[in-house]
């Protein structure tokens, strides 16, 4: 972690002309690691399935590098961000101000980033349904906003389809997920 006190506005100008993933917290950034193939393919698998349930309904998804603010000091990048009306008031262009769903491809370096601190931050933005798709122990985990914090809708293994709550009729296949890496 790079620590300093850096302004979001100069957090916002360093990722305007940077390539690499960068979060910022209350003056402090973080430059996360270069995603892998594996964690790419994962994301472009689910990213094409969601956009072509999603699409026909009006909605749309986009990909990581793509600033989410979570509040006022507070930006993360998700790997996909998707809200079920394109022209949702939270799509901004040079950040979103909210999602209606946010996925997470857990990486390998600090996995408790993805299930436990986004978590927190994703609940405090107030996202409707968070997913964090872990290819280590090739689990999918779809968590629903319950008031202040997420309820676990479920936990998807091989052989099962993950559902989403938030989108009524979404099944991913699990294994899907995981096997065209």
């Amino acid at each position: 972690m790079v620590r300093g006190l850096w302004t979001p506005e100069q957090y916002l100008t360093l990722t305007d002309y940077s390539r690499r993933l960068i979060e910022f917290t209350d003056g402090y950034i973080e430059v996360l690691p270069a995603p892998t193939d594996r964690h790419q393919v994962i994301s472009q698998v689910l990213l094409l399935q969601l956009f072509a349930f999603v699409r026909p309904l009006g909605g749309t998804v986009l990909f990581a590098p793509l600033r989410l603010r979570i509040r006022e000091g507070q930006f993360r990048e998700p790997d996909l961000l998707l809200v079920r009306d394109a022209d949702d008031p939270h799509r901004q262009n040079r950040y979103w101000l909210g999602a209606d769903l946010v996925v997470e491809v857990v990486s390998p370096d600090d996995p408790e980033r993805d299930t436990r601190v986004k978590r927190v931050a994703y609940a405090e933005a107030q996202i409707p349904e968070y997913w964090i798709v872990n290819p280590m122990d090739e689990t999918v985990t779809v968590l629903t906003l319950e008031g202040e914090a997420y309820g676990e809708h479920g936990v998807f293994r091989r052989g099962d389809e993950a559902s989403s709550v938030l989108l009524e009729g979404l099944t991913l296949r699990v294994d899907e997920v995981f096997d065209t890496v």
